[in-house]
C-alpha cells in the first residue's frame, strides 16, 4: 500500500482535503514508473477515485491501468481509502495521509497537486473552497474570525505513513 502524504503549517484552517466528490472528481496527478524494468512515464498521469478501468487479462477493474512502453506489462492503482482531512498537528513535521492506494507493478514517484482543494475556519467554522495549492502556499482572510488564514510550508511525500 502507497500513501500520498502531506506535510504542512495550517494556521487558522483544518480539515484540508482535495474537492473530491462524484459529481467534481478530484483528478490525482502523478509521474509514474514501473517496478519491473524502472522505466519513468516522460508524462504526468492523471485519474479519480470514481473511474474504473479493465485490467487485460484480469477479472479486475482499477482506478487506473497503465502499459509500460519499454517492457510491455499492464500495471495498475486504485485508491483503496481517503481523501483523509489534514488537520492541524503540534508537530508541523510530521506528515498526514490524504489517500490510500494498491499498486501493482508500478509506483507513483511524484505528486503534482493540480485541482481544487477545500478547508474550514478553526475557529469560525467558515468553509473554503477552490483552494489552489500549486504555488505551495494560500492565504485568505475569515471575515467570521476576523483573522488571516494560511496553508502554507507544503511537503509531498508517497510511502508508507
Amino acid at each position: 500500500m502507497l500513501s500520498l502524504i502531506l506535510t504542512a503549517e495550517l494556521e487558522g484552517v483544518t480539515a484540508l482535503k482535495p474537492t473530491d466528490t462524484e459529481e467534481n472528481p478530484y483528478f490525482y496527478t502523478f509521474r509514474v514508473k514501473c517496478t519491473g524494468c524502472h522505466e519513468e512515464h516522460p508524462n504526468w498521469v492523471s485519474f479519480t477515485r470514481y473511474e474504473q478501468h479493465e485490467i487485460p487479462g484480469s477479472r479486475g477493474e482499477a482506478n487506473f491501468v497503465w502499459k509500460c512502453r519499454l517492457c510491455s506489462k499492464t500495471h495498475s492503482a486504485s485508491v483503496i481509502a481517503g481523501p483523509f482531512s489534514v488537520e492541524p498537528k503540534q508537530d508541523k513535521r510530521k506528515g498526514q495521509k490524504i489517500i490510500d492506494m494498491d499498486c501493482r507493478g508500478l509506483e507513483f514517484t511524484e505528486f503534482k497537486p493540480d485541482g481544487e482543494w477545500e478547508a474550514k475556519g478553526v475557529e469560525s467554522g467558515t468553509v473554503f473552497s477552490a483552494i489552489d495549492l500549486m504555488e505551495e502556499e494560500w492565504y485568505d482572510y475569515d471575515e467570521k474570525a476576523s483573522e488571516e488564514v494560511s496553508i502554507k510550508d507544503l511537503k509531498w511525500d508517497l510511502g508508507r505513513a
